[in-house]
């Protein structure tokens, strides 16, 4: 079969493939080699390519801050694996999040240069920015290669996903971070638009003192 493209309403950043090939899919992916953009994402034939615009990446940013501040506050080892390339021949696979992190399964890849996702585990979080409709329903893909815990920024509103029994449930609270809300994520990230990046860093690392301190006192 030839490959088909179909523009995305809403994304003009955004196409769809159908009817592609594992191998065209892994071609394409060798074709650009280490660059972080475009981004695809792969399910049994159809392939989404997406270039970030300014507002995705800069929330993507804010929320990659974010987790890092209260991790480090709070002494949680982690391993940021950014947009890695993620995929599984036998399963038709693949994708690359907007960020990603290693929190409970850190020292499983600690000192690794490539994941085999055959061997070595799923990230613990993934975060994916939705700013216009989503075009590719990527749940299934996560699904698929058993990502626990999904952040997705879709509408204004930051929604915490986590996996059960192969399927997503909203949860309000963070599995990978307890304390976090999705509430007071959405408020940082709208923080983040608004103050000066100094500002917004002291009012981030204010909130993961005040979630550490909140902690000790529920020993």
């Amino acid at each position: 079969m030839v490959a088909t493209m179909i523009p995305v309403e809403q994304a003009a950043q955004t196409v769809i493939l159908r009817n592609v090939s594992w191998p065209l899919y892994q071609q394409l992916l060798a074709e650009k080699q280490d660059s972080g953009n475009p981004r695809f994402a792969y399910n049994r034939g159809t392939l989404e390519i997406t270039m970030p615009s300014f507002e995705h990446e800069q929330i993507n940013r804010s929320l990659s801050d974010i987790f890092g501040a209260l991790a480090d506050e709070l002494e949680i080892d982690f391993i940021n694996g950014g947009s890695t390339t993620f995929d599984r021949e036998d399963l038709e696979q693949g994708f690359e999040p907007d960020t990603c992190f290693y929190i409970q399964r850190a020292e499983a890849v600690r000192g690794q240069t490539q994941i085999d996702l055959k061997i070595d585990p799923p990230p613990d979080l993934v975060i994916e920015i939705d700013i216009t409709h989503p075009s590719l329903n990527k749940f299934p893909i996560f699904t698929g290669l058993g990502i626990p815990e999904v952040w997705r920024y879709h509408k204004g509103r930051l929604t915490i996903f986590h996996l059960e029994n192969d399927e997503y449930h909203e949860q309000p609270v963070s599995s990978a971070l307890p304390c976090v809300t999705g509430e007071e994520l959405t408020r940082l990230i709208v923080a983040s638009r608004q103050l000066k990046r100094a500002e917004w860093l002291r009012e981030v690392r204010d909130w993961a003192q005040r979630l550490k301190a909140q902690g000790r006192s529920n020993v």
